[in-house]
């Protein structure tokens, strides 16, 4: 019997809607091919029929009543079955709906309770912490340390010096762009306050430096530009003003500017390598590469890192365009190739 026939077998018995009608192998499907070749039915079956309320198909098998009396009876029994199928069907989905809303109260209520306990709000803050700062695995050995400074700086408290020993020394993975830029932040305002309650120049120095590497040129150009307008006569103080002004205007793109400002504090303190320092990357920065090569040289012969001079070189690479870099790598290379064999691997 092909798959239509097994429908229309049960469309003719008016019970297509349960599934046992059209199911070969189920009982209710071999009871109707039963009775619809004529043969007799069983009265076992017969109490299935009755177990299943199919009180019409009973009536017919069992000869109580004819087919067309059948046909009104069943279609009766079939819209009674569809409704009652129905309001299960809404039931169970009113069920399942509740269930879910209770599923979803008690999932608050666990998280809720995890959020209150103490335990779980430092685990919490600790990884927020963290992440607010670059950080991800922390050592366990320096693990309290290393969150009681984070959140010293959180809060808006200096670090100790020999804390930020450690933190670039001992804990260097630690030391990420952001907790660097947001501890140069904290210094740089409060030397910033302390110049404006002390009037000490060597503060608004020291805080320049900090707003330069919290990338805050402009409030490190003005904050020196005003030390300097109320400082004395003193080279050394004046040429370091100078320096950190000319290192201000150089991050904002004033070459020139920045230009004369290292020159006059070379003039004033000209045994000092930083204004030698400033002019070797600004030179370089204007494209007079030789130039730039040659204050880079007496910067280190007055004391300059070299690592010092290497990392201005690099941010000078990282800004050019790949033409001024190829030619800055042949020009220095060509000058020491000891000195710069790390611009080759580049």
């Amino acid at each position: 019997m092909t798959r239509a026939q097994k429908f229309s077998l049960a469309e003719r018995y008016i019970v297509e809607d349960l599934r046992g009608a059209s199911q070969t192998g189920a009982r209710l499907n071999g009871i109707l091919a039963k009775f619809d070749e004529g043969l007799p039915i069983s009265k076992l079956s017969q109490d299935f029929l009755l177990a299943n309320d199919l009180r019409a198909l009973h009536a017919l098998v069992s000869g109580q009543i004819e087919i067309g009396t059948f046909r009104i009876n069943a279609a009766r029994e079939r819209t009674m079955r569809m409704q009652q199928a129905q309001a299960r069907a809404f039931d169970e989905a009113a069920e399942l709906a509740e269930q879910a809303a209770q599923q979803e109260q008690a999932t608050k209520a666990y998280f809720a309770a995890r959020a209150n306990d103490p335990q779980i709000r430092r685990q919490r803050e600790a990884k927020e912490l963290r992440s607010r700062f670059g950080i991800g695995y922390v050592d366990t050995e320096h693990y309290p340390r290393v969150m009681a400074l984070l959140r010293r700086i959180s809060n808006g408290q200096r670090l100790p010096p020999e804390d930020v020993a450690w933190l670039q020394t001992e804990a260097a993975d630690c030391w990420t762009d952001e907790l660097r830029s947001a501890w140069n932040m904290l210094e740089a305002k409060a030397l910033s306050d302390a110049w404006m309650v002390r009037g000490d120049p060597w503060d608004a120095i020291n805080a320049s430096s900090h707003w330069r590497k919290a990338e805050q040129p402009r409030k490190a150009l003005s904050l020196s530009e005003a030390a300097l307008a109320k400082a004395g006569t003193q080279s050394k103080t004046r040429s370091a003003l100078l320096t950190t002004c000319g290192g201000a205007l150089r991050d904002l793109n004033r070459l020139d500017e920045a230009k004369v400002h290292a020159l006059d504090a070379h003039r004033l303190a000209p045994r000092d390598f930083r204004p030698c320092t400033l002019l070797g990357a600004v030179h370089m920065e204007l494209g007079d590469i030789a130039a730039g090569h040659e204050w880079f040289v007496k910067a280190e012969k007055l004391g300059a890192d070299g690592r010092g001079v290497d990392r201005e070189i690099r941010a000078l690479l990282a800004r050019a365009s790949k033409t001024d870099q190829q030619r800055i790598r042949e020009y220095l290379t060509a000058q020491d190739p000891e000195r710069f064999a790390w611009l080759q691997s580049k």
